[in-house]
């Protein structure tokens, strides 16, 4: 017998058909969240689970499932995932990094330049009826060449960022992670700072980090009072990294100029007040949503999927505690022919 993959919500096919060329697939079915007890008749089914970061993998639902083998998450983040469980039981759990890391740089250079610029805002002003004529003063915005970018977190994603802002826009470039990066700063001449030194002096501040408990409301109302009123906030990693409560009163009394979100604390609900602010640009959690980049989110995690079942270890593992366990009992064999039944 073929080994089992659920996956819980339709994908690109190209990473389909590569597990279909070597398991039995099923995908829920409905274009949204699958409900839990689907989760739970799939896991209980299968030998590998593909998950979306939209779906809570606990340590219950970990449980339920006797043959499970694998967890190969949609997403570069896995908080979603009880990782811990997962490792007790031996379970490998991987992600998708670095194939997603151009279109969520560009995403958070366009979220930049969308709210420096007031881009949706003269949209809407001109879709309105509004633009009688050419105004010295109407929408002014702000430019960014040699303006300060302050990142948070500069992996791959802040780096392809700064790479963008010091290299296309000439802008300065200040950055803060738990270790110097040497490397970094030569490429694009940035300056290591303390986060509080980021807040005070930067124009832009982007973050990059994953949500962990030392950085949920990493940037709150104290965070908020430190930065310039001329500043701007831009989050593409997780929307609990910034206490919205808080980001909502800043902007409403204008504390800071604006901010850009792909993420929200409480995803997908917005917190109350922030769709009615002229000052945010909003965005769907969408900043890996290329045609090309959601292909390769898809084959990467199916790749992974299938190297664990062949007892190799995954390109993207994330608890490097069970490597030990993965080349035991494989499922497939090398060519991908099953192993065991």
């Amino acid at each position: 017998m073929k080994p089992k993959v659920f996956i819980t919500r339709k994908i690109p096919e190209s990473g389909i058909a590569l597990l279909r060329e070597y398991c039995q697939v099923r995908v829920y079915p409905r274009d949204r969240v699958a409900p839990r007890e689907e989760l739970v008749k799939g896991v209980k089914w299968c030998h590998a689970l593909l998950c979306l970061l939209t779906d809570s993998i606990d340590r219950e639902l970990i449980s339920a499932g006797p043959t499970l083998r694998v967890i190969a998450n949609y997403a570069v983040g896995f908080d979603n995932i009880d990782i811990k469980a997962a490792t007790e039981r031996n379970i490998p759990v991987t992600n998708t990094p670095e194939v997603l890391t151009d279109a969520v740089a560009e995403h958070t250079f366009a979220l930049m330049m969308a709210i420096a610029r007031r881009i949706p805002e003269s949209d809407r002003f001109t879709r309105a009826g509004k633009y009688q004529g050419w105004e010295p003063m109407l929408l002014l915005g702000t430019e960014l060449k040699g303006k300060t970018l302050g990142i948070i977190g500069p992996g791959r994603i802040g780096a392809g960022v700064a790479q963008r802002a010091a290299t296309g826009m000439g802008m300065n470039i200040l950055y803060f992670d738990v270790t110097r990066n040497l490397q970094f700063e030569k490429m694009y001449n940035a300056k290591f700072a303390k986060i509080d030194d980021i807040l005070t002096k930067a124009d832009f501040i982007t973050i990059h980090v994953p949500l962990l408990p030392t950085t949920r409301h990493l940037i709150g109302a104290e965070q908020l009072q430190m930065m310039k009123p001329t500043a701007y906030l831009i989050n593409t990693s997780r929307g609990p990294v910034i206490d919205e409560k808080a980001l909502v009163k800043t902007l409403k009394k204008r504390g800071i100029a604006g901010a850009a979100l792909d993420v929200y604390e409480f995803e997908p609900k917005l917190s109350a007040g922030l769709k009615r602010l002229d000052n945010v640009v909003l965005t769907p959690h969408t900043a890996s949503g290329t045609y090309e980049t959601r292909a390769a989110m898809s084959e990467l995690a199916a790749r992974n999927i299938l190297d664990v079942l062949r007892g190799k270890t995954p390109q993207n593992l994330v608890n490097k505690e069970v490597e030990d366990f993965i080349s035991k009992e494989p499922l497939l064999d090398s060519s991908g022919l099953g192993a065991e039944t």
